[in-house]
């Protein structure tokens, strides 16, 4: 075990019933199942202690106990991920929380440090995300796709599907990133403990359900986020064609390699 004065700990929420691909956590990828990609690789941290998976299923209970990670039940009916980890936490003594999302099983253990050294950094700081600069048109296009905008400090200002800013003297999307620089969100978050507790309880907030962006309750009750650039590009699997894709992707011994550590 990693221990040291700042106690963080990586907890990946994992629902079994995805409406796009059900039973996604356990599709098999390079050989095991993707939940145990992400666990192995994000347990490669420097910075994390522990990682546990918190899941609605004894399905994925059972998967990820049987190659030796940690999980833990949670009530089928929580209606996010962050309600999952908070609900894992809740009695752990621990500083901070590190949101590692289930579904990228390429996740670099340097991405967890990178996220958690954002609160070590800034004891201000409730919680942080990453950022990567966008640097193709259809990348601003896409609502499938969060910008965002930063302050001078290093904080979001605001998470859109939208491109923003959006630039009043016209051009092409091309020209827009030519001549300004656009951020796209990373979607791994760290968080104190105690904000985490408080996130939860608060209710969806009209610009949250607006842009379908969780992370706009925060701004909106007048919280800041701090943000870090990263370079790191992630490879989601959201449907059952995405694993092609990654499964090319594994071919990579190195990447192999490391996921057998």
């Amino acid at each position: 075990m990693k221990q040291g004065k700042d106690r963080i700990v990586g907890v990946v929420p994992a629902r079994f019933g995805s409406s796009r691909f059900p039973g996604k956590p356990l599709v098999e990828i390079g050989g095991k199942p993707m939940i145990q990609w992400v666990v192995e690789r994000a347990s490669r941290s420097k910075r994390v202690f522990r990682v546990l998976v918190a899941t609605d299923d004894e399905r994925i209970l059972a998967c990820v106990k049987g190659f030796g990670g940690d999980a833990v039940m949670t009530p089928r009916e929580m209606p996010t991920g962050t309600d999952r980890v908070a609900f894992v936490v809740k009695d752990m003594d621990v500083d901070v929380v590190v949101n590692i999302q289930g579904d990228e099983p390429l996740v670099k253990p340097e991405e967890v440090d990178a996220v958690a050294e954002i609160l070590l950094d800034d004891e201000k700081a409730v919680m942080g995300t990453l950022v990567k600069r966008i640097t193709h048109p259809d990348e601003l296009e896409s609502p499938n796709t969060a910008k965002v905008v930063v302050d001078e400090s290093g904080n979001a200002l605001y998470f859109s599907r939208s491109p923003v800013p959006f630039c009043r003297d016209g051009g092409d999307r091309a020209d827009w990133l030519r001549n300004r620089t656009y951020f796209k969100h990373v979607g791994i978050y760290s968080y104190r403990k105690d904000f985490l507790l408080e996130f939860a309880r608060w209710k969806p907030t009209p610009l949250e359900q607006i842009e379908a962006l969780e992370q706009l309750r925060v701004l909106e009750k007048g919280y800041r986020i701090k943000v870090a650039e990263t370079d790191y590009e992630p490879v989601c699997v959201d449907t059952p064609e995405d694993v092609e894709r990654i499964q090319s992707r594994l071919v990579d011994k190195q990447v192999l390699d490391e996921g057998r550590r």
